[in-house]
């Protein structure tokens, strides 16, 4: 009796040890198994955070090119204005103003490299390019200037659309006259005419000779950023 009851020990004492072992076991092989799936899961981490990062910097870039063309295309606005406002009582002068093409690019693209900056980019590639053709404006180039892996460039145009025109109108033929046989002293002469046929936005703007004004910036040119067709 006594020796049977030592072997059933003996086997319920195996039954213990081998659960202990399959347990230690089974522990040891999900380990692997848990280390795996933790690395897996901070590597898409990294991967969505990459991706984040770049496609913000992407954006960052972007904003500072629109802000730089746009500053390049606004200033150049106002020095037609201020041109135009110089010869104002000498239509015969007018035609590179009312087609926004009488204006320099160096205070331009001036503006373009503060405008950069102010959104944390600066001029590069083609830089400041001044666009001809059927429109006048600017195409800017820039980039980011953070830590060398956020580097991104981006490329933006603005466009200066005229919204005024000016037909001169037809000046009659002087009526021929007899000369005088006894000339008088002259007499004053009348006050000038005012400047017509300058048109902004269909309204009429005429120009008094003694008091010459222009509407304002925005009136005579509409500033955009235009795609690559334009």
């Amino acid at each position: 009796m006594d020796q049977g009851c030592d072997h059933s020990e003996d086997r319920r004492l195996d039954r213990r040890q081998l659960a202990k072992v399959r347990s230690r076991t089974d522990a040891g092989q999900a380990f692997p198994v848990y280390i795996a799936v933790i690395a897996g899961l901070l590597f898409l981490a990294f991967v969505y955070f990459a991706f984040g990062q770049a496609a913000a910097t992407r954006n960052s870039a972007q904003t500072a090119a629109d802000a730089a063309a746009l500053a390049a295309a606004q200033d150049a606005r106002d020095q037609l204005r201020e041109g135009w406002l110089g010869v104002i009582l000498d239509p015969a002068q007018w035609g590179g103003f009312v087609e926004g093409k009488d204006f320099t690019k160096f205070s331009a693209c001036q503006q373009a490299a503060t405008f950069a900056a102010k959104n944390g980019a600066r001029i590069s590639g083609g830089g400041c390019v001044r666009l001809f053709g059927e429109y006048e404006g600017f195409s800017v180039t820039v980039e980011t200037t953070g830590a060398e892996a956020q580097h991104a460039t981006a490329f933006a145009k603005a466009v200066i659309e005229p919204k005024c025109s000016f037909k001169a109108p037809e000046t009659p033929m002087p009526e021929e006259t007899e000369p005088d046989p006894d000339p008088t002293e002259p007499e004053e002469g009348p006050a000038p005419e005012p400047i017509i046929g300058l048109k902004c936005d269909g309204d009429a703007w005429p120009i008094d000779p003694d008091d010459p004004e222009l509407p304002g910036a925005v009136d005579l040119f509409t500033v955009r950023l235009a795609g690559d067709d334009e």
